[in-house]
């Protein structure tokens, strides 16, 4: 899935600050446009000077441009703020199991772990896990119990190697008792190993691949 990044997360980075870098290149745009500007004013014929409307019009322009100047300069600083108090809360989340909305987990030094909610009671299914490309590396047929679980696959492959570590995903083909199939909904589930940040979206670092924190549905204390 797009969402994931198979990239490890160990530790939380230093975040620099966005506004500064912003207001720093739309300031520069709002000097040109008074260069061009007093350019303009002092290079009109004498004999066909500016008209009136039009440098009033120029000067709306100007107001515009320096209101925009704040405006944008102020949403940078906002924005990189909320950043910051994300990645100060998330960090407690560190240590904590998470679980999230989306079939994808991490397969790294501990085994790829999902949960699945389905609409009834399960009797049996087959559990499909693809790789970040989408190709099909495991396929297992499963004695499910109940309506909800959990899943976990260590890796191993059909060959006996160990596939390698980054973002798996998992479907179940599921039915109940009397052989009808039953929809289930699937969840990533890992423990939380760091937090990052990019572009002012928080991640989180769970077994060897980054989560975006919009996806996190719930967090319970390891041990």
């Amino acid at each position: 899935m797009a969402i994931i990044a198979n990239t490890p997360t160990t530790t939380t980075p230093v975040v620099a600050a966005p506004g500064a870098t912003a207001k720093s290149t739309i300031g520069a745009d709002f000097n040109m446009f008074l260069k061009l500007l007093t350019t303009q004013m002092q290079n009109q014929d004498p004999l066909s000077p500016m008209d009136s409307a039009q440098y009033t019009q120029q000067l709306v322009q100007y107001s515009q441009v320096e209101q925009s100047v704040q405006q944008t300069g102020a949403l940078k600083d906002i924005l990189a703020s909320l950043s910051t108090q994300t990645m100060t809360q998330a960090a407690g989340f560190i240590g904590r199991d998470a679980e999230f909305n989306t079939a994808v987990s991490g397969l790294g030094v501990a085994p790829a772990r999902w949960s699945y909610t389905a609409s009834g009671e399960l009797n049996a299914a087959t559990a499909t896990i693809t790789d970040a490309s989408g190709k099909v590396v495991d396929t297992r047929a499963v004695t499910l119990d109940g309506s909800n679980g959990k899943y976990s696959w260590d890796g191993m492959l059909p060959n006996g190697t160990k596939a390698a570590d980054g973002a798996y995903s998992l479907s179940l083909s599921a039915k109940n008792a009397a052989g009808a199939n039953v929809p289930v909904t699937i969840r990533g589930v890992g423990t939380v190993s760091g937090v990052s940040a990019l572009n002012g979206i928080v991640s989180l670092g769970v077994n060897g691949v980054t989560m975006p924190i919009s996806a996190l549905l719930s967090l319970v204390a390891v041990g």
